[in-house]
């Protein structure tokens, strides 16, 4: 029988171990004791009490998936200092261990904060017992980490930190909406998404509203799984709407009103265009959105509705509009600055470095790992970025066909 709490202890004798790590398979994330460490933390909103609990809960059976949730505590008083919450997954040979993304977080973080983490970092009884916690492993693949976050390069012993081929996008907004779009949105493109409202208004009563109530928010996300279908579907299919498993877990955070937000587009009461996002420190995270690909093509509906959720943040007082990872053109003209993205690798056996070498030496290894750790355990091709056919008037493409 597998222990659910298994103790890794120390290395050494030598003197008291300032921290005791250990893996704990049924780990609490709406815990107190995790709730208090996440809210003093430098981890991401994708870290979040919610978050974790519902993605442990709903998306691990799906992608054949085995939690493995490393804590180190401090012996002096058994308080939690840091969580890592990974995943053990299986690609063909290969027995991967990754961060708790599963195709939905756009930022990994360790959960501590920057100053507990350094003293971790700097004990390496520590940190000798935390890459023992990992094994067996072929590969631990880090990926989706933000500039400036703390660095797991420096937990895992790898020499340093390597760049993904795609950024992250965030706008900072204003202390007023006309403010933000004066000194974000160009002359010319404002001009037209005043347009293309008019015209929209023309077509029946327009609303923008962030949905609480339970049937809203039900009715608004049988809308946004219709509007994906027809936009990502066409291409391959691995639209994670579509798949029951991920529909759950968006909607039952949808319905976690102190942590998300669910915004819709409607014209004469029926939705057109929704999204959901995070809240997080002053900032608003864009996590999943989508509009009607059959009517209204020529009045950039995706595009309003972002306009709207930037005026609707602006009025909550607050400070960043988050477009999170992927490098669609449309961020850019809301004002968005591009921001790195970093990721870490370590082979834990002969197997996983040859597979690491080899990835690097030769593209066309690269691809295929590529689309291997995007498809995981999905029988379903997952699409690319850029998959999908052109739509008309730069509508925003949303990223979370998460790789």
């Amino acid at each position: 029988m597998i222990p659910d709490k298994l103790n890794l202890g120390t290395f050494t004798n030598r003197r008291l171990p300032l921290f005791e790590v250990a893996v704990e398979k049924s780990f609490n994330f709406l815990s107190q004791e995790y709730a208090t460490l996440f809210e003093a933390s430098a981890a991401t909103a994708f870290q979040h009490p919610a978050w974790l609990n519902a993605l442990y809960r709903r998306l691990l059976q799906h992608n054949r998936a085995q939690p493995l949730v490393v804590t180190v505590r401090r012996s002096a008083d058994r308080s939690l200092a840091l969580v890592l919450p990974l995943v053990r997954q299986r690609y063909g040979a290969l027995n991967v261990i990754e961060f708790a993304d599963l195709r939905v977080s756009d930022y990994i973080s360790a959960v501590a904060d920057s100053e507990t983490f350094a003293a971790i970092v700097a004990d390496n009884d520590t940190t000798r017992q935390i890459l023992a916690a990992l094994h067996p492993y072929d590969i631990l693949r880090l990926g989706k980490i933000k500039d400036g976050a703390l660095p797991l390069q420096e937990l895992f012993r790898v020499p340093a930190a390597k760049a993904m081929s795609t950024r992250s996008y965030a706008a900072p907004l204003g202390v007023s909406f006309d403010d933000w779009r004066t000194t974000r949105l160009k002359q010319s493109y404002r001009k037209e998404l005043d347009k293309k409202l008019r015209q929209l208004n023309r077509k029946g009563e327009v609303r923008f509203e962030c949905v609480t109530d339970s049937a809203a928010v039900a009715s608004t996300f049988d809308a946004l799984k219709i509007f994906r279908r027809d936009r990502f579907e066409l291409n391959g299919g691995g639209e994670l709407l579509q798949i029951p498993a991920y529909f759950d877990f968006y909607t039952a955070l949808a319905r976690q009103h102190d942590f998300t937000r669910t915004y819709a587009l409607t014209i004469d009461g029926r939705p057109v265009a929704a999204a959901l996002g995070l809240m997080h420190r002053g900032a608003l995270l864009v996590v999943l959105g989508g509009f009607t690909q059959t009517e209204f093509k020529n009045q950039s509906i995706g595009s309003l509705l972002f306009q709207e959720i930037a005026r609707d943040c602006i009025a909550r007082g607050e400070s960043l509009l988050d477009f999170t990872i992927g490098d669609e053109p449309y961020k850019l003209t809301f004002g968005a600055e591009p921001m790195p993205m970093w990721q870490v690798t370590r082979a834990g056996s002969p197997l996983g470095y040859l597979a690491g070498a080899l990835v690097e030496k030769l593209p066309a290894a690269k691809a295929l790992a590529r689309n291997i750790f995007r498809r995981g355990t999905d029988k379903r091709p997952a699409p690319a970025h850029n998959a999908a056919p052109p739509l008309t008037d730069e509508e925003p493409v949303e990223a979370s066909l998460r790789s």
